[in-house]
């Protein structure tokens, strides 16, 4: 693997480049800019919107194209090009709206510019404070006549709450896609991702790869979470930081340090650099 050629990495944020203080490291950061300076594109690949990806962007001055919304949307944001794109259908989403609400469950929804909510709650200050995303206040019926939605989330940290998101996934999971995601900064939360049938990140990858025409194989991916199994079964190289779950260990060709211990650059300085 050492020998062969990469010619795209692909990296998740959360857990992988961020540790539980939302920060990434300076020898991480590092070896990505050499990454670039060979010419190499690196494309972030995450469950996170687009707005709450700019900073990270911003300071790792990627102006590229990036995978958001767990593989919902591969944009660009510096020039605002789409190349994949899939929403949810308005009619399944005032189901779920209405499914989740009378469980007595908060729903988040998402377009490619805005971050749509029924009211402020302790997931909003969340959003607001570690992911620099400011809610819209709407009608959220209202809305779903007017947006393009690409993306809904919901935020449980009970084990009451934990069991109603459940019961959310086996009323829908014939027509739309959940995945479990987490950040390292609330260990006791699951962040489920909502987004349409059929969609992954690895979906995703088949499409950056094709836009940028370089071959699966010469991809090299990294991420830590059940989400991630998709991007890592597709890319050519697939890399598990240390803190991964189990299940993407199973799938990485490579297990590499953690994430509070310069994984993305150790794995980079043994495969591209």
């Amino acid at each position: 693997m050492a020998e062969k050629s990469y010619k795209l990495l692909v990296a998740d944020i959360d857990g992988t480049l961020l540790n539980k203080h939302g920060v990434i490291s300076d020898e991480d950061t590092r070896a990505l800019a050499r990454v670039g300076e060979l010419g190499i594109p690196v494309s972030l690949s995450t469950g996170r919107v687009v707005q709450s990806s700019l900073r990270l962007l911003d300071s790792l001055s990627l102006d590229g194209y990036h995978i958001f919304f767990d593989g919902a949307l591969v944009y660009n944001p510096k020039t605002k090009q789409e190349i994949y794109a899939s929403q949810i259908k308005k009619e399944l989403l005032g189901q779920i709206v209405d499914f989740t609400h009378g469980l007595g469950l908060d729903i988040d929804l998402y377009s490619i510019a805005d971050y749509f909510v029924a009211r402020e709650t302790w997931v909003t200050d969340i959003r607001r404070d570690f992911y620099d995303l400011h809610p819209v206040i709407v009608e959220l019926e209202k809305i779903l006549l007017e947006e393009k939605i690409i993306k809904g989330a919901i935020v449980v940290s009970s084990s009451e709450e934990k069991a109603k998101a459940e019961e959310i996934r086996r009323q829908f999971a014939d027509r739309l896609n959940f995945s479990w995601t987490g950040t390292p900064a609330y260990p006791d939360m699951d962040f489920i991702n909502i987004i349409a049938s059929g969609v992954s990140k690895g979906k995703a990858l088949e499409a950056l790869a094709s836009f940028l025409e370089i071959p699966l194989a010469e991809v090299m991916a990294i991420g830590d979470g059940a989400n991630d199994i998709s991007l890592l079964s597709t890319a050519g190289l697939a890399i598990a930081v240390g803190n991964a779950s189990d299940d993407l260990k199973a799938v990485a060709d490579y297990v590499t340090l953690d994430v509070d211990h310069n994984g993305v650059a150790a794995a980079i300085n043994r495969f591209l650099l």
